[in-house]
C-alpha cells in the first residue's frame, strides 16, 4: 500500500491558515467589536465640547428663530417664518447687510494687496537682514495689538483734534476739522481703513511664508527663458501663491463678517446707522431691543450664509 508523501513546504501554510482561522473565529464569537468603539473613546471629549459647545447653541438659536416672545416670556408661541419676513424687509437689515458686503470686500482685497506687497518686499534680496528685520517688526505691530487698543488709539488719532487731523492740515490735505468718526459720509471708509490696517501684517506674515516655500529652480528657469521681473511674478510667483490667496481670501470674508469688536468700539453702528453691520445687528436687536426672536433669525441667516464661505474653503483645501 502506498503512503502519501507530505510537502515539507505546505506544512507551514497549513499552520498559517489554521491560525488565521481560528483568529477569525474567536474575532466572530466577540459580543462586542471593541476595535470599532476604542477610536471614538479618544474623539469622546472632543466630541462632547462640540456638541455642548456648538450644536445645542445652534439647534436653540434655530428654534427660537421660528417662536415669539422667546426668553422674555415663559411660553413662546410657534410663529413660522414671521420672524424672518420681519428680519429681510427691515430697512436697518438691508442696510446693515449692504454695509457689512461693502466692508468685507473692501477689507479683503486690501488686505491680499497689502500682505502681497509688503510680503513680495520683504522677500526681495535687494534688502539686507537687519533692514528686513526691522520691517517686519515695525509691520507686525498692528497685529500684536488688541481689538481694544487698536479701538481706542484710533479713536484719539481720528478725533476732531487728533493727529490725523492736524498733520493733513498742516501738509494741505484738509481744511478744518473732519469727524471721521461721526460724519455719515466718512464714517464706514475710516472703519473700514481701522480694520485694514489692523488685519494685514496676518496676511503678509502667511504669504510671505508662501513665497520663500517657492523654490528658487522656477525663478532660474524663467531667467534663462529671458523672463523679466514682471513676467517672473505674473507666470511663477502668482500661480504658486494662487492656492494660498484663494484660501486666505475665503477665510478673511468670514472672518470680516463676523468682526463686532472693532465696530462696537468705535462707532457702534452710527452715526445713523452707516455703519451698521450684521453683527452688531444682530447684538441690538437682542441686548438693546429685546428682541431675542429676531435676533435668532438675524443670526441664522448670518450663519447660512457663513456656512457658504466655509463651503468654498472646504472645496478650496480638498482641491489642493
Amino acid at each position: 500500500m502506498k503512503t502519501a508523501k507530505l510537502d515539507p513546504a505546505a506544512a507551514p501554510e497549513t499552520a498559517e491558515s489554521a491560525s488565521k482561522s481560528a483568529a477569525d473565529r474567536r474575532r466572530r464569537t466577540r459580543p462586542f467589536p471593541v476595535q470599532r468603539v476604542v477610536p471614538y473613546g479618544y474623539l469622546s471629549p472632543t466630541l462632547i465640547l462640540i456638541f455642548v459647545l456648538m450644536i445645542i447653541p445652534i439647534a436653540m438659536v434655530v428654534s427660537y428663530s421660528f417662536k415669539d416672545n422667546v426668553i422674555v416670556e415663559q411660553n413662546p408661541v410657534f410663529a413660522g417664518l414671521a420672524n424672518y419676513t420681519t428680519v429681510l424687509t427691515d430697512p436697518d437689515f438691508l442696510a446693515a447687510l449692504k454695509n457689512t458686503f461693502i466692508f468685507i470686500t473692501l477689507s479683503t482685497l486690501a488686505h491680499l494687496g497689502l500682505g502681497l506687497a509688503f510680503a513680495t518686499m520683504l522677500n526681495t534680496p535687494l534688502l539686507g537682514g537687519v533692514t528686513k528685520a526691522i520691517f517686519r517688526i515695525v509691520y507686525i505691530l498692528p497685529w500684536l495689538f488688541t481689538v481694544a487698543v487698536i479701538a481706542v488709539i484710533w479713536r484719539l488719532m481720528l478725533d476732531p483734534s487728533g493727529v490725523v487731523n492736524y498733520v493733513l492740515t498742516t501738509i494741505g490735505v484738509i481744511r478744518g476739522e473732519v469727524s471721521w468718526l461721526s460724519d455719515p459720509n466718512k464714517a464706514l471708509w475710516a472703519l473700514t481703513f481701522i480694520n485694514i490696517w489692523a488685519g494685514f501684517p496676518f496676511f503678509m506674515i502667511s504669504i510671505l511664508a508662501a513665497l520663500q516655500g517657492i523654490s528658487p529652480v522656477l525663478y532660474e528657469a524663467a531667467s534663462v527663458d529671458g523672463a523679466t521681473a514682471f513676467r517672473q511674478f505674473r507666470n511663477v510667483t502668482i500661480p504658486q501663491l494662487k492656492p494660498v490667496l484663494l484660501s486666505m481670501a475665503v477665510l478673511d470674508l468670514i472672518w470680516t463678517s463676523q468682526q463686532f469688536a472693532l465696530i462696537w468700539m468705535t462707532t457702534g453702528g452710527g452715526p445713523l446707522n452707516v455703519t451698521e453691520m450684521l453683527s452688531t445687528y444682530t447684538y441690538k436687536q437682542a441686548f438693546s431691543s429685546y428682541e431675542f426672536a429676531t435676533a435668532s433669525a438675524a443670526a441664522v441667516i448670518v450663519l447660512l450664509l457663513t456656512m457658504i464661505l466655509a463651503f468654498f474653503y472646504v472645496r478650496l483645501q480638498k482641491e489642493r
